[in-house]
Parts: C-alpha cells; sequence; structure tokens
C-alpha cells in the first residue's frame, strides 16, 4: 500500500534533522539501525495504534511501542557494538558491557528511533486499513526514546475516502466517433507544414490567424502587474494567460499595423495566483512592434526526411491519421471519464483538504499534460489546456481526485497489474514523439523530476477506463475535431508565481523553431 505521492530516497539512512519522511507499508532502512545489519525481518512489534478521524481524508494516529520492544532493539545493537567498540583503557571488542552501554547510549538511542519509527511505520502499512495518499511527516526531535517506560509518536495522515463503489459495469457511455476524411488530413498537414514554417514581417495590417510582435503590459489601478517584451502572439479568437483570458482577440487586432497600441480588458480567474485581484479585470495594452505571416515550406523529401523519415508524402498522411485516431481515442476515454465522475459525484458528498487541493494541483496539471502529449496533442493544444486548468484549478483537481479515488478502487477490486516496463517504454516513446526528444531524454527528465509516478497512474487509470468501456453499452455521437480557437501564452497577466508547464515547451519559440514536426511524429528508430 503506497502513497500516491511517493518519493524515494536516494539514502534513507539520511534522515533530516527536523522530519523524516517515512512511506506507509514500504520498508525504511536506516544506516547502523537493528534490521539494517540483518536480511530476516524484524520481529513484530506490539504496538498500541489510535487513528483518530479528524476529516474525511485526515487520520491522527498515535502510535505507543512499549519497553519490551525497546530493550530487544538496544540488545541487539550492543550485542554487534561491544565486539569491536573502542573505550579508553581496553582493547578494541574488550571493553565491559555496562561501559559501552554507558558510553554509546546517546548514539544508539539515536539510531533506535530511527529503526523503530521505520519498523512501525512498515507495520502500520501491513496491519491498519489505510490507503495513504501522501506520505506521513515526522518530526524526529519531538519523538524521544526514554530511559524508561514506553516510548510514543504521533502524526497526521492524509488517506483516501471512504465510500461506496458506484455501479460501473453497465454503463451507458456516448463515444465519439468520426471517420477522417481527406480534408481532414489535409488540414492536419497544413498544421504540420506550419510548425516548420517561417515568419515573414509583413508591411501591411494584420488578419485573424496572422502574428503580432509585441511588448504586452497588463496594470491594474495605475499599477503594473506583469509585462513582456517582443512577445510573438498569433491572433485568435481567444488569448488565454495562466490566470486569465481576453476574449474577442482577433476582433481586437483586426487591422492592426505595426507602431500601433490597442487597449483590452482581462478577466482573470478565481484562481489567479495573485489574491488580492482574483476574478476582477486588468488592463492589458499591446504595443504592437511588428506584424508577420507566416510562409509556408516546401513539402519535398529533405522536409519529409527531417519530419521522421518518411519517403513519400503518403506516407507521413498515414501517420498523420493515425496521430488523429489517437487523438479521438482520448476523447473518448474523457467521456467515459466525465460519464464515471457523474456516477462518483451522487454520493460523494465529502470535501477534500484545501492542503490536499493545493498541493495536488500541480500534479493533476502534470498527469494532464503527459496524457495530452501521449496522446498527440501540439504544444500550443497542451498550453492552452493546461492555462484553462490553471484558471479553474480548485474544481478541476477536486474533480480529478474524486475520479482518481473510485479508478484506483476498480483497479484494486479488479486487480490491475502495475505497469511493466514494456509499459513505460510504450509511454515515453509515445511523450518523446510529440516532444522531438530522445526516449532516453525523456524518461531520464521524468525519472529526475520524479514524475514516473504520475505515468504510473496515468496508465492505470488508462487501463481501468479500458475495463469499463468492456463493460459499457455504447451510443455513437458524432463528434468533429475543433479548431484550436485559443492561443495560449505562458505568463499570468495579474503577477504572481505560478510555475510552467511540465515539458510543455519542449521545442518552444516561433514556427519554425519549434521541436516537434507534428502532432505524434516519428522519431527516427522509434516509431510510435
Amino acid at each position: 500500500m503506497a502513497a500516491d505521492e511517493t518519493n524515494h530516497p536516494d539514502d534513507s539512512s539520511a534522515l533530516p534533522d527536523d522530519a523524516a519522511d517515512l512511506e506507509i507499508g514500504e520498508d525504511f532502512e536506516s544506516e547502523g539501525s537493528a534490521d539494517s545489519q540483518s536480511e530476516e525481518k524484524p520481529e513484530k512489534l506490539n504496538l498500541d495504534v489510535k487513528i483518530e478521524s479528524r476529516s474525511t481524508c485526515e487520520r491522527h494516529i498515535t502510535v505507543t511501542v512499549p519497553r519490551e520492544d525497546l530493550n530487544r532493539y538496544y540488545d541487539k545493537e550492543f550485542s554487534e557494538l561491544v565486539s569491536s567498540a573502542h573505550v579508553p583503557g581496553f582493547r578494541p571488542g574488550h571493553a565491559p558491557r555496562r561501559l559501552v552501554e554507558a558510553r554509546f547510549r546517546k548514539e544508539i538511542g539515536d539510531k533506535i528511533k530511527s529503526a523503530v519509527l521505520a519498523d512501525s511505520i512498515g507495520q502500520l502499512g501491513e496491519e491498519q486499513d489505510l490507503s495513504p495518499i501522501s506520505e506521513p511527516e515526522i518530526d524526529l526531535d519531538a519523538v524521544e526514546v526514554p530511559d524508561e517506560g514506553p516510548m510514543t509518536f504521533e502524526f497526521d495522515l492524509e488517506v483516501r475516502p471512504e465510500f461506496d463503489l458506484p455501479q460501473w459495469k453497465g454503463l451507458t457511455v456516448n463515444r465519439p466517433v468520426h471517420e477522417f476524411t481527406h480534408e481532414d488530413i489535409d488540414e492536419a498537414l497544413q498544421n504540420v507544414l506550419a510548425r516548420r514554417g517561417k515568419l515573414v514581417p509583413y508591411d501591411g495590417p494584420a488578419a485573424s490567424g496572422d502574428y503580432i510582435t509585441t511588448n504586452l503590459t497588463f496594470t491594474h489601478g495605475g499599477q503594473t502587474l506583469s509585462s513582456a517584451k517582443e512577445e510573438v502572439i498569433r491572433i485568435r479568437p481567444v488569448l488565454s494567460f495562466r490566470d486569465g483570458t481576453i476574449d474577442k482577440f482577433d476582433e481586437l487586432m483586426a487591422g492592426v499595423c505595426a507602431g500601433e497600441t490597442r487597449q483590452a480588458e482581462a478577466q482573470l480567474s478565481e484562481e489567479a495566483p495573485n489574491a488580492a485581484i482574483r476574478g476582477q479585470k486588468v488592463q492589458a495594452a499591446f504595443e504592437v512592434l511588428e506584424v508577420k505571416k507566416l510562409e509556408l515550406p516546401e513539402l519535398n523529401a529533405e522536409l519529409l526526411d527531417s519530419l521522421g523519415g518518411f519517403e513519400t508524402e503518403a506516407d507521413l498522411r498515414d501517420a498523420i491519421r493515425d496521430t488523429l485516431n489517437r487523438q479521438l481515442e482520448y476523447r473518448q476515454r474523457q467521456q467515459a471519464r466525465e460519464q464515471i465522475a457523474s456516477a462518483l459525484t451522487a454520493t460523494a458528498t465529502w470535501d477534500l483538504p484545501p492542503d490536499l487541493l493545493r498541493r495536488q494541483s500541480d500534479r493533476e496539471l502534470e498527469r494532464a499534460v503527459l496524457e495530452l502529449r501521449s496522446s498527440g496533442f501540439s504544444d500550443e493544444e497542451i498550453r492552452a489546456h493546461a492555462n484553462e486548468l490553471r484558471q479553474n484549478s480548485r474544481i478541476t483537481t477536486a474533480r480529478a481526485l474524486k475520479e482518481h479515488f473510485i479508478l484506483e478502487r476498480i483497479a484494486e477490486e479488479e486487480a490491475i497489474e502495475d505497469p511493466s516496463e514494456r509499459d513505460y517504454d510504450q509511454e515515453i516513446r509515445l511523450i518523446a514523439s510529440q516532444s522531438g526528444e530522445t526516449p532516453r531524454r525523456v524518461r531520464a527528465k521524468l525519472e529526475k523530476s520524479g514524475r514516473l509516478d504520475v505515468l504510473r497512474n496515468q496508465i492505470i487509470e488508462r487501463r481501468v477506463i479500458d475495463l469499463i468501456l468492456s463493460h459499457a453499452e455504447f451510443r455513437d455521437v458524432a463528434y468533429k475535431p475543433e479548431r484550436t480557437q485559443a492561443e495560449a501564452v505562458e505568463m499570468s497577466a495579474g503577477g504572481g508565481d505560478q510555475a510552467g508547464i511540465p515539458e510543455a515547451k519542449a521545442g518552444g519559440g516561433e514556427p519554425g523553431q519549434s521541436g516537434p514536426a507534428y502532432p505524434g511524429q516519428h522519431v527516427q528508430g522509434h516509431p510510435s
């Protein structure tokens, strides 16, 4: 039973001074501890455990370790130490045990404290009906091994809520269907060429679909909130920021020429990082420096090869069709998720702790970005979706967590297997093909940032969705792929700290400079 937010330290003996991140249900090995010297499983502790339910997801746990167990740890440590201890006046290993105990009791006590904590936490995971969703943080300074009597420690733990699993078999699922036409492929091919296109200056008024280079400034009450120099923005109906939007942006910029400045109002979301102006409107000024048009490249043999080693345009079109179908599969999975969430909402009247929602909002963003990448969506589509998630982070995170809890329960009850290395490799290849990087580099980034567990949850949840679909009745609904309406900018209009999108700007920059050639492109030697 592992926590959802799992951090595996490289050296588990390197405990911090003020807190130990111990994982329920996992072995925690401490250097010099009683059980680290032996491969045998530690003897079971006679723990007295009291669990207080403070809310739906919060438990306060008090653990008492009896003196008999503590003495056993001391006896084992001193028995091993006495044969090699250096005590003045005695040859190594020949000092009387009582002197060794007196001289090294404090040092041994610190090791025993770590070992007892680790073994106790591990045993709790085996014996108690807990489904942790984060790791316990234990203040080591507040825990003492007394000279006499039992040792007691306590901590708070966030756990998965208890709920009745809704009926998930036999759902009627609206399944979006679409047969991609030659015209759909043509439009997608134009997007491919656009990502390899070149922006050229245009001495004339801008139209929808053109680009502007602009100095952008946001103000409120006469004070500057944020600004960006020489930002390249495509003119589309909606301009999206991390914390807000400007609607009818295409109308605002219609006919604008270099040297002009245009004013607009940006609506901030209720989740904006700048708490003082959440939900308010701020003023935006666009000083247009240049108007640019996109010049598409010629689809020749050299370009086909650079897009992924394609020999003919027909091969490229086949790959684009595969990507569009993968995106359609993503829409189908999302439809299923929404209906599962609806089934859960009927009985899920419990609230989630605000601290949990704040912490999990970034993880939900990571999960959504990884899933969009592996489903073949472009960077601009991912940025727009990520901005939308940010602007409604509390609501979307709460919904996503509830979905995760119910999918996790189904996975447990149906014994869904953990992903294999082959499963990870397949997902990483899909992400790599979208980002224009090698699978090895993508894996290294995921490992370094600790996001492999996000990928694991994504794979498990997808398997559960597939299981639900295998028991569902389908109602086919015509689906028409929507053109991207929003241009997403990587900045907060209202200011305030806010992290960027995980791997959202794989190649970054203007058309002609970005990494991916098209959504779901093949990487030479690594077909998706």
